[in-house]
């Protein structure tokens, strides 16, 4: 990638490191903290003082936007769902894992009042929908997700996905055509409706309105299950990642990123209904949406760590997705994370704020 003094440097008169000509960030309609360092600025304002620009990957020409999936894009920083990432990884993306997020985020099992399905015993011999293949492993997220998420469920009555009938439905996110639609944007809903299956996985606050729209109710409360492993996901936990080369060659970038993310984090744990509106925008949902799919308190656990219990649960997710065949191959999430980074983003911070743990969730 050539090197060229971006207008960030010309304005603060900063050469911009080698190797590095521009950062990119993206991430899914979720609720992240570097998602709200973006929101505030802070993202762009910490940048600009390496004479760096920061371009989102949702903004880009086509040809860029792809690399949300791939991340084989330098200065590229994810935070988004596990299934894209570790896809990537296990087909030889080179990529760093270098924080884990964990919210729940309104994860449920939807039915129609009249299937009498009220649990997860109810749904033995029904019907289920799974989201088809799409043209990539990475692509294939919503079809990952339905599968986990209704492992999860039935795994709570002793079933697994042999004791139901899965039907494929339509993996693309259709348009919704109006208030009075009867479906929405997440696959599955539209059949529900029709009575073509009993039964649909849901995610977030988005997929609680639609299905709220079509009458639809929960049969299967996930974000209730005592146990965090029956709600492993592609959003749970959240890996943030990075490419590589800019780790090895620009660490300070690394820092600076998390830095930023972290200082998000602790601006969101006082600020419930600010962080509410920020949502509901990126979600492209409304406030009752929102409300439905993350409890209270949500806004109060949105730093990263790399703590053991949460790769313990990240490698759950990878040995689900190459048992289903979404990976080429298994990944090390161990021998992924790279941990130097937030450590030293903490440090950082605990300089600034001597009252600051250092690293307070490893």
């Amino acid at each position: 990638m050539t090197t060229h003094v971006t207008e960030a440097s010309e304005a603060a008169g900063v050469t911009p490191p080698p190797g590095v000509d521009r950062i990119w960030y993206t991430r899914c309609p979720v609720p992240t903290a570097s998602g709200l360092a973006l929101n505030l600025g802070w993202l762009t304002s910490a940048f600009n003082d390496h004479g760096l620009t920061v371009g989102v990957l949702q903004d880009a020409p086509p040809e860029i936007a792809a690399h949300h999936f791939d991340h084989r894009l330098r200065g590229l920083f994810r935070e988004g769902g596990s299934v894209p990432a570790l896809a990537a990884r296990s087909e030889g993306a080179p990529t760093r894992l270098i924080g884990l997020t964990w919210i729940d985020e309104g994860q449920a099992v939807l039915t129609r009042p009249d299937t009498g399905i009220t649990g997860p015993a109810d749904l033995a011999g029904r019907r289920v929908a799974v989201p088809g293949h799409a043209a990539t492993p990475g692509r294939s997220f919503p079809r990952a997700m339905a599968l986990h998420g209704l492992t999860g469920a039935l795994a709570l009555a002793g079933l697994t996905l042999d004791d139901v009938q899965r039907i494929e439905v339509s993996a693309a996110f259709e348009p919704s055509v109006g208030a009075d639609a009867r479906g929405g944007d997440w696959p599955g809903l539209s059949a529900l409706a029709a009575g073509e299956v009993d039964a649909v996985y849901v995610k977030g606050a988005r997929a609680a309105e639609e299905g709220a729209a079509i009458g639809a109710v929960v049969a299967v409360d996930l974000d209730a299950a005592p146990d965090p492993r029956s709600r492993v996901n592609n959003g749970t936990p959240r890996p943030i990642t990075v490419h590589e080369r800019t780790l090895e060659e620009n660490p300070e970038l690394v820092t600076a990123f998390l830095v930023q993310t972290l200082r998000a984090a602790d601006w969101a744990a006082t600020r419930p209904e600010e962080v509410r509106a920020v949502l509901a925008a990126e979600t492209r949902s409304g406030a009752a949406g929102v409300d439905r799919a993350y409890a209270d308190g949500f806004h109060t656990g949105l730093a990263p760590d790399l703590s053991e219990g949460r790769l313990d649960l990240l490698d759950r997710q990878q040995r689900f997705l190459h048992d289903h065949g979404f990976l080429a191959a298994p990944v090390d999430v161990r021998a992924w994370a790279a941990h130097g980074p937030l450590a030293e983003a903490h440090r950082a911070l605990a300089r600034e704020h001597p009252s600051l743990p250092e690293n307070p969730t490893g």
